[in-house]
């Protein structure tokens, strides 16, 4: 995730919602290098036009390097099963997508859904049970290594459910404000500091103005 000084990942309108520099950039497409698959949740798909590639010819390269399949596998997530069949991702067929949604999403959607992805699993009621889904794609795919790429909610879903290993975060000198503006956690968040997951710093570097952070689950 990208933000800035101020904790924001998009202005309180959405409208900006990319804000980083080349490096960053190339830093994401690196990480997407080293992982079986992506996931985003289905608004940050939307908002950004999102495709989920490789980056590339440099960064294929550098997947078949790391032992992986030219593109990464995409994930969509949408517990309601509501996304937009004319969402750019779906034009670009050069892996599979996969939809992740909850028993919310209707015999309609679902139908539509089924069109749009190869294929759509259901994990849960009324909340998609991450665990369960991330066992399935182990089992169905192979995914060792998951990057996910937001948004706040999805991210919060993960935290709360303890499935976050490592967060790669820029911080950008820039200032959004705004209550209603979207963080890199929204959703139900911790209620007790002792419900928060708790991270270490493991590396701190700055370039031209962006701090590259890494952290790592505390054991």
């Amino acid at each position: 995730m990208a933000m800035t000084a101020d904790g924001k990942i998009a202005t309180a309108n959405r409208a900006v919602h990319s804000f980083g520099s080349k490096r960053d950039l190339a830093d994401l497409y690196e990480l997407r290098a080293t992982a079986d698959a992506v996931m985003c949740g289905a608004r940050t798909v939307e908002i950004s036009n999102a495709t989920l590639g490789n980056g590339g010819e440099k960064f294929r390269k550098l997947r078949l390097k790391n032992g992986l399949a030219e593109f990464p596998l995409r994930v969509i997530v949408s517990g309601s099963g509501t996304i937009d069949p004319a969402a750019k991702i779906f034009q670009k067929r050069f892996s599979p997508i996969i939809i992740l949604t909850t028993q919310r999403a209707s015999v309609k959607k679902l139908a539509q859904l089924h069109q749009l992805a190869d294929e759509i699993k259901i994990c849960g009621q009324t909340e998609i049970n991450f665990r369960t889904a991330l066992r399935w794609l182990r089992k169905q795919f192979g995914v060792k290594r998951l990057l996910c790429e937001g948004g706040g909610e999805l991210n919060d879903a993960l935290f709360r459910a303890g499935l976050v290993d490592e967060i790669n975060l820029t911080i950008c000198p820039k200032i959004f404000g705004g209550c209603s503006a979207p963080t890199i956690s929204d959703g139900f968040g911790a209620a007790r500091l002792a419900d928060a997951e708790d991270f270490q710093i493991r590396s701190i570097s700055g370039f031209e103005g962006e701090l590259f952070t890494v952290f790592s689950k505390r054991k």
